[in-house]
């Protein structure tokens, strides 16, 4: 194992391999921060300029973009509360709240420095227990994802700042709104409407930048035209945290970087889903839960942490089994491929310098991460301090173009700008637009998964919630989470009634 981390460490070590890796570092970080530019994405414009280079430096190439894309979408989630990624939206809760109390600077180097740590946590973990850790994504069946995504569904219990059932109604529009399309397995289309671009279903990128961007711009203008005058510029704090907050972010990294790699091992999951299920953890074992939401950190390192984690988990199942268990990593099979290489047991024998390049390329690219995402802070801050009518309208322009970029549809315009509306009213209504987009991003796996394990058990649910060991006990998790989510806020108006003095 040794002579083949020192072959992977040469493979990386040489001029080419190193210029290789900044630059994908340096075009991933980019590629994030556009709204509609995701990881995958940039990894696939990228891809046909690797034809040219030679498999093992076209693989760590597309690394680096990996890395960088996966971060760079916390930029603008924090700045102007547009998520450049999916997998950044949990983000937004917490960070862009920091940057409107002027903690720009906690917020953007919170999601870097989480960032650095998960991908070097997740390299660490995939370097030691790549093949054990491909037995364990193997055991997760149909039914196991199926109460996993319940387990991060409970979430939205919590997020209806003390009104529970108002959590559960924005998160069944949610769910609502992940099942127009296609359905999965009929394949007759469902809530369309007859309109043939609903027919594909609603794009995450519009529904989460109308949510939260453009409800956000639409709140804004109304203030500025109800005061007639610009908004009191709040004074950006963009230094570096100290060291003893840094510090106290670690338990919080650890547990993000954990989830995240485990999550990333199981084909299918993401890094959407890992950042979700990290921020419903951190906040529900937090003692501070009704922090979260306002500017609290963790909330910003724990979805951060486990979706750079992802990185590492990912190249599981690529390199164990040869099979690519995202988008991003489906690309890296197909540069593969194209040199005539596959994937599997075999590749850690037949060519041990790709996965060991790849090992030690994630270190360094999460090193050269840290330094791009610092060059990338310190351009964005500058635009975001730009005057605030200007500012909405470069937020407006960015949404639009995002959204038509992802498909090339005007129709995903009208999308963003609708759920806008609708992001506005559910502010003013004070309806949790998180637990709308957390139930859209878990509802259609909760979907197909169900279904696939009803199939299985002969339509026996009890089959599906105690198929195995691992089901049990998520489901045994998600029923406590539930539990607590109610009976915690009765539990703490009795305590509260004792403490009055009788008189």
């Amino acid at each position: 194992m040794y002579e083949n981390l020192l072959l992977g460490l040469q493979t990386v070590f040489q001029l080419k391999g190193i210029f290789a890796i900044a630059a994908g570092v340096l075009w991933g970080t980019i590629g994030g921060m556009i709204p509609g530019i995701n990881a995958t994405i940039a990894m696939a414009l990228l891809l046909p300029f690797t034809w040219g280079l030679s498999p093992e430096i076209a693989v760590i190439m597309l690394v680096g973009v990996y890395c960088g894309g996966e971060y760079g979408g916390s930029i603008p989630a924090v700045l102007i509360g547009t998520p450049g990624t999916n997998a950044a939206a949990a983000t937004v809760f917490d960070g862009y709240e920091l940057h409107k109390q002027g903690k720009t600077g906690i917020g953007l180097y919170a999601s870097l420095l989480a960032s650095v740590f998960g991908g070097l946590f997740g390299a660490v973990v995939l370097v030691f227990t790549a093949v054990p850790l491909a037995s364990v994504a193997l055991a997760f069946g149909p039914a196991e994802y199926f109460v996993l995504a319940l387990v991060g569904l409970t979430l939205i219990c919590s997020l209806g700042e003390g009104n529970v059932l108002k959590g559960i109604w924005a998160g069944l529009l949610g769910i609502l709104l992940s099942t127009i399309g296609l359905d999965p397995f009929a394949g007759v289309p469902r809530l369309a409407l007859g309109t043939a671009s609903l027919s594909d279903g609603l794009e995450m990128i519009p529904l989460m930048m109308g949510l939260f961007a453009i409800s956000e711009v639409f709140r804004q203008a109304s203030d500025l035209a109800g005061t007639g005058n610009e908004l009191v510029k709040i004074e950006l704090d963009t230094s570096f945290p100290a060291w003893s907050m840094i510090k106290s972010w670690i338990p919080c990294g650890i547990f993000g970087s954990t989830l995240g790699v485990v999550v990333g091992a199981m084909p299918g999951a993401g890094a959407t889903v890992a950042s979700f299920l990290a921020y419903t953890g951190i906040k529900k074992w937090s003692k501070d839960q009704d922090s979260f939401g306002k500017g609290n950190p963790l909330g910003v390192v724990a979805p951060e942490s486990a979706n750079n984690a992802v990185t590492g988990g990912a190249m599981v199942p690529l390199l164990a089994l040869g099979i690519p268990g995202s988008n991003s990593t489906a690309i890296m099979l197909g540069a593969l491929m194209i040199h005539n290489i596959t994937p599997g047991p075999m590749l850690f024998i037949s060519n041990p310098e790709i996965p060991y390049g790849i090992f030690s390329a994630l270190f360094v690219a999460n090193l050269f991460m840290f330094f791009a995402g610092i060059l990338c802070i310190k351009c964005a801050v500058k635009v975001a301090n730009i005057s605030k009518p200007a500012l909405l309208a470069v937020i407006v322009a960015l949404v639009f173009t995002g959204a038509y970029a992802y498909s090339g549809e005007i129709f995903d315009i009208g999308v963003a700008l609708v759920c806008g509306l609708a992001g506005l009213a559910m502010r003013r209504g004070k309806l949790p637009h998180t637990a709308t987009v957390l139930g859209f991003v878990l509802g259609f796996i909760m979907e197909a998964n169900l279904r696939r394990a009803l199939i299985i058990s002969k339509g026996s649910y009890m089959g599906v919630f105690l198929n195995s060991g691992i089901s049990s006990v998520l489901f045994g998790i998600a029923v406590l989470s539930v539990l607590w989510a109610l009976l915690h806020p009765l539990y703490g108006s009795i305590k509260a009634r004792k403490s009055v003095p009788i008189a």
